[in-house]
């Protein structure tokens, strides 16, 4: 076995194993559950869960490996783009309806982009409606367009150029004969037409793998940012998402590969966003994050089994389920009541300060390592339950998780007896 510091126990934020240099380390530790294979089927819209569940490493996992015969890619919505969505309100007086035609362009650009990037041009040479728009698209951001939600914003705020451009190249492309004229002053009628030549194009298509588009980051709102222009824009995403998968992508014929837009948000957020049905949109187009166990069952739980993978994948030698877990961690939890749970039952005290969230367990984990080398302790020994009780082991959780909600702080300073 590995000694306690030469365990690697990764990131905390999933989204540093989109570099490069992380990628060999996430795909090793990671741990492939149902909820990836359900990822992947064409009815999921929404991945939802708290934070620290997992959302975005999922979603990386997707964007590194080719999975399933699916292509992903993963983009963040960042304060910039909330910025961009007001300064355009104010200036086109939009609507939430604006809002969803407006991401729809954006995700139909990105997927178009995507698409381009990772199916071989010979391939894409022979559907004469893509590589007219491509051409167009390219024409508009000078060859030099960077698959972000901030650049794909740039051809909505110059929505007469890009329509422009489009209708150049499509009558170029033979597609279209009469003129058609755009104004500024005609913004919706611009966004509408750049809306349905990408719905065109990427209809035209007939693809042998599916592609994915990951959005993510709308789970914190930017302080400079209103709430009511926040829920706005994350309101007609929301819809957005919904609309282009079920009346659009799914109705796309003659195509193996499908495409698709995932949206990752918090259950609170979800809840906030006045979807019809949402109960059932939960129960039949989204993959729900619950990493919650019982004690009785913890070995048989997925959240034990990340942890033990995260331990065994670094060793020399297969390990049987657990036996990692139970080499580095060989105490019994104190106040354990039932008496029936196989010894050591060391992982339930983790779970006891991890309100069963994977990030907790790995931050612990991190935290736990870093104590044990500051106090200079053996390599060869082992963790034991002092190393839990330590005062700076404490300390440094309590520092850690505090960044919570006030209803997560609550529960956990009544977990350490504060």
């Amino acid at each position: 076995m590995l000694t306690i510091p030469k365990l690697n126990f990764g990131f905390s934020d999933a989204e540093n194993y989109k570099r490069r240099e992380n990628k060999d380390l996430f795909n090793h530790i990671f741990l492939r559950t149902d909820s990836l294979d359900k990822l992947c089927e064409s009815r999921i819209f929404f991945l939802i869960g708290e934070k620290g569940t997992g959302k975005t490493a999922y979603a990386v996992y997707l964007s590194n490996n080719d999975y399933k015969n699916n292509l992903a890619s993963i983009r963040y919505v960042r304060e910039t783009e909330y910025q961009k969505f007001v300064t355009l309100k104010k200036e086109q007086h939009l609507e939430l309806s604006d809002y969803t035609n407006i991401w729809k362009v954006i995700i139909y650009l990105l997927l178009a982009q995507q698409i381009s990037e990772r199916e071989k041009s010979t391939l894409l040479s022979r559907f004469s409606r893509f590589n007219n728009l491509k051409k167009a698209v390219d024409e508009y951001y000078a060859n030099a367009f960077s698959p972000e939600i901030i650049y794909a914003i740039r051809i909505v705020e110059g929505s007469k150029l890009a329509a422009e451009l489009i209708a150049q190249h499509v009558r170029v492309g033979g597609e279209q004969s009469s003129d058609i004229s755009f104004t500024e002053k005609r913004f919706q009628t611009n966004l509408l037409y750049i809306q349905k030549h990408l719905e065109d194009a990427l209809s035209s298509l007939k693809l042998s793998r599916s592609h994915i588009l990951f959005i993510d980051g709308i789970d914190i709102r930017p302080s400079s940012i209103p709430y009511h222009e926040y829920l706005e824009c994350v309101k007609g995403l929301a819809n957005a998402v919904w609309s282009i998968n079920n009346d659009f992508f799914s109705s796309i014929k003659d195509s193996k590969g499908r495409l698709r837009a995932v949206l990752l948000i918090r259950p609170d957020i979800f809840n906030s966003l006045g979807l019809q049905n949402q109960n059932n949109k939960i129960r039949d187009n989204s993959v729900l994050l619950d990493w919650r166990t019982t004690y009785p069952s913890y070995r048989q739980s997925t959240i034990f089994m990340m942890a033990d993978r995260l331990l065994s994948s670094q060793q020399e030698t297969n390990l049987n389920p657990g036996e990692a877990w139970d080499y580095y961690f060989p105490y019994d939890t104190p106040r354990v009541q039932n008496k029936s749970l196989a010894s050591p039952t060391s992982f339930v005290q983790f779970l006891r300060f991890s309100l069963y969230r994977p990030r907790d367990i790995v931050t612990m984990l991190t935290i736990l390592q870093e104590n044990f080398i500051e106090q200079s302790k053996d390599a060869n020994h082992v963790f034991s339950e002092k190393d839990f009780d330590h005062p700076d082991f404490r300390k440094k959780t309590i520092g850690v998780f505090i960044r919570r909600s006030k209803r997560s702080n609550i529960i956990l300073l009544q977990c350490f007896g504060l």
